[in-house]
């Protein structure tokens, strides 16, 4: 098989063609940079920061597959993954991957010393979420971390230091994390179940609709502190209200536990991380007029 016949198993791997899990990781990251900088932050770090957000999501895409490639096959939504199937092996997943990281850590190294030095810990989450799920009750709170360690990186790129407030973003971001990863890990219960998979969902039980609507409220309500100590204005606040307001609607949708309306409701969660950019974006105008 030719390179050119490969590269949409590569595609599918790297998860090319599902971006959420990119924006979900994007949007923390842009809060960050847009409060960091009290503004649009310099368009090298934006750009950077984007790529790298890329570069990191496909890279962790390739080892959560690699980790779980004895399971997949056995859950109806994962089956078809290309190392499920042997469409890719895994020389090539860990080749790909560590291409991927090695591109993403080459991208911060005109940065602030400090983003070099988290950019450590941030690959070793991403490398390590994947077998959390053998034996953490909750891996969504490790993923929320991984997935939001953009967050002190943008503050040290911007500042050349992580103040207080990013700290509570990222505990915000965890939060935020386990309530749509819950959502996510609603879908595959019965099959994680059968196979020995530990999620929140399992975890939570009867009680994973509340779990998950209390994780959302704590996440706004730490994002909301942030806004009070950084003397944020109306606009801010409008577009957590906003994101309060999908959280409620994604309630509507998880509240039977359907498969289809679970991942509906993991997948909408751009829509909740978009808000809250907007409110940090349009009071940044405000500021300004």
């Amino acid at each position: 098989m030719t390179l050119a016949d490969r590269l949409p198993h590569y595609v599918r791997l790297m998860r090319l063609d599902k971006p959420i899990g990119t924006l979900l990781l994007l949007w923390p990251t842009l809060w960050a940079l847009w409060l960091a900088a009290d503004g649009v932050p310099p368009l090298h770090i934006l750009l950077i920061f984007a790529l790298g957000t890329l570069l990191m999501r496909s890279a962790g895409c390739v080892i959560n597959d690699y980790a779980d490639r004895d399971f997949d096959g056995h859950v109806e939504r994962t089956r078809m993954r290309p190392l499920a199937t042997g469409a890719v092996s895994t020389r090539e997943a860990l080749l790909l991957a560590g291409g991927l990281a090695l591109l993403a850590f080459m991208l911060v190294l005109p940065l602030q010393p400090l983003v070099i030095w988290l950019s450590v810990p941030a690959l070793f989450l991403a490398g390590s979420y994947p077998y959390t799920k053998r034996f953490l009750a909750i891996p969504q709170a490790y993923l929320g971390i991984a997935f939001g360690f953009g967050i002190p990186m943008g503050f040290a790129a911007i500042l050349g230091e992580v103040p207080v407030v990013a700290w509570v973003m990222l505990l915000a971001n965890i939060f935020w994390a386990v309530a749509y990863d819950t959502e996510y890990a609603m879908v595959d219960r019965p099959d994680d179940l059968k196979i020995g998979i530990k999620t929140s969902a399992i975890t939570f039980g009867r009680f994973d609709v509340a779990a998950v609507m209390l994780c959302y409220a704590i996440a706004l309500c730490l994002l909301a502190w942030v806004g009070v100590a950084m003397a944020r204005g109306p606009a801010f606040y409008l577009g957590l209200l906003a994101a309060a307001g999908i959280a409620l609607y994604h309630f509507t949708l998880i509240r039977h536990r359907e498969r289809a309306d679970c991942f509906k409701a993991f997948r909408h969660n751009n829509w909740l991380g978009a808000a809250i950019f907007c409110g940090v974006l349009v009071d940044d105008l405000l500021r300004r007029l």
